[in-house]
């Protein structure tokens, strides 16, 4: 098992290393985690690419990972874990290695989670949950849209049959976190988690865990 996680993780490390030779990021003083947390279709990396149009991530895209380790991706547990195992062992390496990581990924429950609140504690970099929700119609119909459109701009197989699967797993986000309706102008909360990355973490979302939500 050990063996396969080290060629997983080398795997994923050389897409991971070709990224930043190819964006060239700045190092910042504090280096960040950002973890999006939703099912699929809740507009996770759309959410994702705008903050890192605006705040310079490493991005870890689980959909994008899981094809450099499986060819015909199920969204199996056993297979959720093997990605998410070789992706929590590099997030802890850029972090020490000074990048500020974005881990865009379904976290759907605090078992998963937990990992990252560790990583957090552990290297010292202050860690924002997002958390992403859209009306089933509304995400129904994105996948319906996606699947349609072979030439979509993601990684992601996920259609609505692993929606409908994921979705009885999902548990609410226990800790302070900044929480998105999709469906609706995400540019405020999209605002607080950049000004939460410049001002290098100090920044909190509320306490409350409902976080912040849109208008």
């Amino acid at each position: 098992m050990d063996n396969r996680l080290n060629q997983d993780v080398a795997a994923l490390r050389e897409v991971l290393d070709n990224d930043l030779f190819i964006s060239q990021p700045r190092m910042p003083k504090q280096p960040l985690l950002v973890a999006m947390c939703g099912l699929p279709g809740t507009g996770k990396s759309y959410f994702a690419a705008k903050l890192t149009e605006q705040v310079p991530f490493l991005v870890l895209e689980t959909d994008r990972l899981r094809k450099v380790l499986v060819e015909h991706p199920k969204y199996t547990t056993t297979e959720h874990r093997r990605v998410f195992e070789s992706c929590y062992r590099l997030i802890t390496e850029y972090l020490t290695n000074g990048y500020s990581v974005l881990f865009d990924a379904t976290n759907l429950n605090e078992d998963f989670r937990t990992y990252l609140y560790d990583i957090s504690e552990l290297t010292g970099a202050p860690l924002a949950l997002v958390h992403l929700t859209a009306p089933k119609d509304t995400v129904r119909r994105r996948l319906k849209e996606r699947k349609a459109d072979r030439h979509a701009n993601t990684y992601s197989d996920a259609g609505w049959l692993i929606y409908t699967r994921l979705a009885p797993v999902e548990e609410p986000v226990k800790r302070g976190h900044y929480a998105v309706d999709s469906s609706k102008n995400i540019t405020p909360v999209l605002d607080r988690v950049v000004a939460w990355a410049r001002s290098g973490g100090r920044d909190k979302p509320d306490s409350d865990p409902g976080g912040l939500t849109t208008p």
